[in-house]
């Protein structure tokens, strides 16, 4: 096994995980090979890297708040090339919509090896295992204390420097 790819791969994939959430799409982007493609769920699918940003981008933007965490990787090297399957938990919040989001699944991705010398995700997707959505109205005690790209405003939002 290919100990030094393993660590690469796993970095990767955390890289894919932080910037998504954070939000840094150039950064995001050179996770992936230009010809990436990605299926996420029966609904969602893409041909392209630019084609995945664009939509993570205006879909994911300030006013949904993301979580994703990745785990057991189970990653396969052969030369230049590799597969992975993770376990992923994930949240998603959407203040305006007083929605939240919990669910899990497994990815399936693979990689390669690109001439700089980095690897990248030439295929991601998961299938879920379940999804969960719950209205924050309906949690009487929720409150969202702190929302990086958004100021405090709205009655769900009550910010402790706002007090």
């Amino acid at each position: 096994m290919d100990l030094e790819a393993v660590a690469a791969i796993s970095r990767l994939k955390y890289r894919y995980l932080r910037t998504l959430d954070t939000k840094s799409w150039d950064e995001f982007s050179d996770t992936l090979v230009p010809k990436a493609t990605a299926t996420y769920g029966v609904d969602l699918q893409f041909e392209s890297r630019d084609a995945l940003v664009d939509f993570m981008r205006n879909t994911l933007g300030p006013h949904v708040i993301t979580e994703h965490h990745c785990d057991h990787p189970e990653i396969n090297v052969e030369g230049d090339t590799a597969t992975g399957t993770w376990y992923l938990a994930d949240t998603v919040l959407i203040p305006e919509h007083n929605m939240v989001l919990r669910g899990a699944a497994f990815y399936s991705d693979s990689y390669v090896l690109c001439d700089d010398g980095e690897w990248r995700i030439s295929h991601t997707g998961y299938e879920r295992t379940y999804e969960v959505v719950v209205k924050t109205t309906d949690l009487p005690s929720f409150k969202l204390t702190f929302n990086r790209w958004a100021l405090p405003t709205g009655p769900l939002f009550e910010s402790p420097r706002a007090q």
